[in-house]
Parts: C-alpha cells; sequence; structure tokens
C-alpha cells in the first residue's frame, strides 16, 4: 500500500486532541471519574468542536492502520495473533493496573467512599460485582482498545471472505471523487439521526449497538482507505467542502449551546436540529481532517516515529493521570484556571514518563501496546523497515 505520512500525523493529532478532551471532562457539568469543585458551563462549547467526531475518527486511522499491519502480516491467522498480543495484554494489565486509581477516586470522591486505596485494590475492586451502581473491574478509557479487539476479529473474518479485490474495487467505485464526502456523511445522518435516534454511547459493548453501527464501519472505512488512491484523492480535492460543511454546522451547535446553556432545548424540533447538525459535523470534520492531513501533511519527521510510537502508551495512561492530578489538587481549592494549567503539564509529563520508562523494559513493553525488542543483529537488519512503516497500534 502507498505511505501517508498524513495519516500518521493525523492519528498521532487524533489521540492528542483525545487528551486535552479528557483534560477538559474536569470542568464541563458532564460526568466524570473528578470533577472540579468549579465546574465552567461555557466550557462545553470548545468542548464541542471535537466531541461529535473525536472517537468515530480514532476508528478510522485505527482502520487505516489496520491495513498496513494485515499487510505485513503473514497471513490472517498472524493480522489475529498480533492484534491478540497488540491489544488484549494492554486491556488486561490496564484493567488490573491502570484503571483502579480511577475508580477509587470517582467512589470517593462521588460516592461517599471511605476506605483507602490499597483497601480498595485488595478486598473491593476485583469484585467481579458493583459497588454504588459502579461495575469493577472495569475498562473505562480502555473501552476503546476492546471495542477495537473485537472489531478486528470481525475484520480478520471479512479478509478470509474470497474476492477480496472486488471488495476494493467495489470501495472504489463508491468512494470516488466527491461520493467520498457525501457517502459517509448520508451514512450517518441515516443511521444515527433518521433510524436510531442515537444520543449517548454506553460503552458497556454489549449494549452499545448504534455506537457499533458507528464506530465498526469508520474502521472499515479506514481499511479500505489505505488501499484507494481514487477515495484518497476525492477527500485531498473536496477538503475545503468538507471543512466549510464542518464549520458550519459547528457553527450552528455554538449559537444553540449560547442560546439554550447545557442543552437546555425549549422544543423537541431544536434538540433534533442540533442532533442533525452533530452529524453532519462528525461526517464532515472527519472527510476534512483527512483531506487536509495528505493535502499539507505528507511529509516525514525526525519525531514521526517517536510520537507514533508513543501514541497507544499514551493513550493508555492519559485518564489515570488526569484523574489522579485533579483529585491531589481539588482540595486546594485553586479555581479552574489554575487546576487546568496545572493539569496540562502534569498530564503530558506523566505520559512521556510513562512511555519513556516502559519502552526499555523489554518484559513490559507488551502490556503498554508496543512489541518486545529483537535481538540486535534482527534489529539491525530491520532498521530500514521500521523507519519505513511506524510501529503503530
Amino acid at each position: 500500500m502507498e505511505r501517508h505520512y498524513g495519516m500518521d500525523w493525523l492519528r498521532i493529532g487524533a489521540f492528542g486532541l483525545l487528551i486535552f478532551y479528557h483534560i477538559g471532562m474536569v470542568f464541563v457539568p458532564w460526568g466524570f471519574q473528578v470533577k472540579t469543585a468549579h465546574p465552567i458551563v461555557w466550557a462545553e462549547i470548545p468542548m464541542l468542536l471535537t466531541n461529535p467526531w473525536r472517537l468515530t475518527l480514532l476508528f478510522v486511522v485505527s482502520g487505516y492502520a489496520s491495513r498496513a499491519l494485515y499487510t505485513r502480516s503473514a497471513g490472517i491467522r498472524a493480522f489475529v495473533a498480533s492484534r491478540n498480543a497488540r491489544l488484549l495484554l494492554p486491556l488486561i494489565f490496564g484493567m488490573a493496573v491502570i484503571i483502579p486509581p480511577q475508580t477509587w477516586v470517582e467512589l470517593t470522591t462521588q460516592h461517599g467512599y471511605t476506605a483507602g486505596f490499597g483497601h480498595f485494590y485488595t478486598s473491593d475492586y476485583f469484585r467481579f460485582g458493583t459497588l454504588s451502581g459502579i461495575v469493577m473491574p472495569t475498562w473505562n478509557h480502555l473501552w476503546f482498545v476492546l471495542y477495537l479487539w473485537f472489531y478486528t476479529i470481525l475484520l480478520a473474518v471479512l479478509a478470509g471472505v474470497p474476492g477480496g479485490a472486488r471488495w476494493q474495487a467495489a470501495f472504489d467505485r463508491i468512494f470516488a471523487g466527491g461520493r467520498a464526502v457525501f457517502v459517509p456523511l448520508a451514512f450517518l445522518i441515516v443511521t444515527q439521526f433518521w433510524l436510531f435516534h442515537r444520543t449517548e454511547d454506553t460503552h458497556k459493548f454489549y449494549d452499545d449497538w448504534i455506537a457499533h453501527l458507528q464506530y465498526f464501519p469508520a474502521l472499515l472505512f479506514g481499511f479500505g482507505l489505505a488501499g484507494s488512491k481514487t477515495a484518497m484523492t476525492g477527500l485531498t480535492r473536496w477538503w475545503k467542502l468538507s471543512a466549510a460543511l464542518a464549520v458550519g454546522s459547528y457553527a450552528i451547535i455554538v449559537w444553540m449551546l449560547i442560546r439554550y446553556p447545557d442543552f437546555s432545548f425549549p422544543t423537541h424540533d431544536s434538540a433534533l436540529l442540533y442532533r442533525f447538525v452533530r452529524e453532519i459535523e462528525a461526517a464532515a470534520a472527519i472527510t476534512a481532517l483527512i483531506g487536509i492531513a495528505e493535502r499539507f501533511g505528507n511529509r516525514d519527521h525526525a519525531w514521526r516515529a517517536t510520537l507514533a510510537e508513543a501514541t497507544f502508551p499514551f493513550y493508555i495512561i492519559h485518564q489515570t493521570a488526569i484523574v489522579v492530578v485533579e483529585f491531589w489538587i481539588r482540595p486546594l481549592d485553586l479555581g479552574a484556571l489554575a487546576e487546568f494549567l496545572i493539569l496540562v503539564p502534569a498530564t503530558i509529563t506523566a505520559c512521556w514518563a510513562f512511555y519513556m520508562i516502559g519502552r526499555e523494559i523489554d518484559w513490559l513493553r507488551p502490556f503498554i501496546g508496543l512489541k518486545r525488542r529483537r535481538p540486535a543483529a534482527a534489529a539491525a537488519r530491520g532498521n530500514r523497515h521500521i523507519r519505513a512503516q511506524s510501529d503503530v497500534a
């Protein structure tokens, strides 16, 4: 498959935006593991810039990366084995080691839990039940890894169906030219707005079928896009139209939130309008960002390989870092601005430390989403290949 550095940068940027989004979750009046004592209603406005499309974009870029990994694998079984190792191990490790502080902080700050973390971890967390309505053990933000693993298995099943070239040819026809913009837009409007009236994801996997109807096709779109020059050309050519649709729909959302703060829509029609323009923003922003990345970001840089490798470890640790740091500084009553100015550098520092330390401990690497190191001689022989295709999750 043809190399597109722009998609690497888009993947890095998508996960970077997610970190800042979760920092923002501390301050808006929405549910989260820990909340500031000084919530800011107007913070919903910048949050809604990425809220409609951030998760779907993650599955698109993950589908694109999956195509690269699939083409490098020695068959479907090797691809599945690789995905099992690179996704299930971090998921299990995260649920057992990384997530528990989040759950303890949530129970302590929002449900009156009084025991210390040591007692919670040894006596309550592995109950395989609920406490104050919270299921434990849990995956919290690592739901994305579970969904991605399940979609990968479905993808492998589809890849085993004969006639792969015909599937790719059909994709090229469906998403050729301007259809690369309008087909995803129509799909989201029909499935998420018109037919199933999507509101919020549950992240429980077994009852999140409307979300699956959006995220799995997004993964398939990314997988097909990785082998489609015609679709990529269409997205690149029509990025201005996509951007205009995304900006216009976001402007309507901003106007509605200014007029009706915290989604206090007075009528059913106004709520429908919000949901409609939200789906337009979701589809248009994703197609615009892909086109922009291909048009302006399709070049390598000395930091690209490192950032691409660091992305998955950053994702694993970032929310726990946010929750723990906010838990520490919340009693100081510093105010929202000071808390934000502390949370941003503290979270980034924790992410870098987790990655830099974890990558040097060979046995730990698979648990943070990285491959085990190869022997020095083999690594030297494969050095050029690694530079050509980054080690992505």
